[in-house]
């Protein structure tokens, strides 16, 4: 289904615009107002603090798969186990 645009006319074109100057609550921009206007608003989720680091690795398959059945956020409980490893072994060889 295809939507087709209708423009208004000259003649509703001014009686909006005066309407909308008229609301004092809604004030249509300036030709300038609109460009200084900047976008406000940033894409994705927020930078965090600490950055975690992206690596490639190569892990046994039933360890990723054990990890994987445990459902979404996987990843993130597998960095807290090596986390946890690291707090009771050496990370030296």
């Amino acid at each position: 289904m295809s939507r087709i645009l209708v423009r208004p006319t000259d003649k509703e074109n001014i009686a909006i615009t005066k309407a909308a100057m008229s609301d004092v609550d809604a004030i249509p921009l300036t030709d300038q107002e609109w460009e200084s206007a900047k976008l406000t608003f940033n894409r994705g989720r927020p930078k965090a603090l600490i950055v975690k680091e992206r690596i490639p690795i190569r892990l046994s398959h039933d360890v990723v798969e054990s990890f994987r059945a445990t459902g979404q956020g996987w990843q993130t409980r597998m960095d807290g186990a090596l986390k946890d490893w690291l707090k009771n072994h050496s990370a030296s060889i």
